[in-house]
């Protein structure tokens, strides 16, 4: 009898084999795919959040892992310290968009993914929806926050739209795909931007259930 593979776990299959074999090749320093390590996180007190520690001098965190999605909500919980407060060598960098976390649909974040980002600039620590509609980047900020405050965050799809909510405040961004759940891959905590970390950055998130 042959057994019956869902068109889901074929695509995870094939997305993960496709993410392998591009890292044997090799790829250059950015974040179209996460460092594949591994993960050294550390656990706060409060043992429900995980520290997602980017490097001086890195782009990547420490806990980036090729991980398979199959979802139409992501939901997490984001808390920041005072390391999210930085001040970049150029000028123009302060207005970069760090990434914080999302996901891909398909191999490649920069053709078609969803993230929430993050910028310290102008005193503030803000939030924004960060998204590549067929290559071509929208961004749109959604919340100003404070140090030290935990963010309640989730993305949804919609057939068309990305919705972004954090605590209170929805934004929506138009989606380039155009099926009913995101088959890609997670993406994670990213400085950058043209300039790595200026110090140690701590980001704590906590994944809640998704669908």
């Amino acid at each position: 009898m042959r057994r019956y593979t869902s068109p889901n776990n074929t695509m995870k299959n094939y997305l993960i084999l496709s993410l392998s074999i591009i890292l044997i090749a090799g790829c250059s320093k950015s974040d179209t795919l996460p460092n594949v390590t591994q993960p050294e996180t550390t656990v706060t007190q409060s043992t429900e959040f995980i520290n997602y520690r980017i490097l001086k001098g890195n782009h990547f965190c420490d806990a980036s892992v090729i991980k398979g999605i199959s979802l139409t909500e992501q939901n997490f919980k984001v808390r920041f310290d005072s390391t999210a407060i930085y001040k970049t060598q150029t000028l123009d960098n302060q207005y970069d968009i760090n990434k914080l976390f999302g996901f891909s649909e398909g191999a490649d974040p920069h053709k078609n993914s969803a993230r929430i980002g993050w910028a310290y600039n102008d005193d503030s620590l803000r939030l924004y929806g960060y998204v590549y509609n067929n290559s071509n980047l929208i961004t749109q900020q959604i919340v100003t926050c404070r140090i030290g405050e935990v963010l309640n965050c989730s993305i949804k799809l919609s057939s068309r739209n990305y919705i972004f909510s954090v605590n209170d405040k929805i934004i929506s961004l138009e989606r380039g795909a155009t099926s009913l759940s995101a088959e890609g891959y997670q993406l994670y905590p990213y400085f950058g931007g043209d300039e790595t970390a200026p110090h140690d950055i701590n980001v704590f998130i906590s994944v809640l259930a998704g669908k």
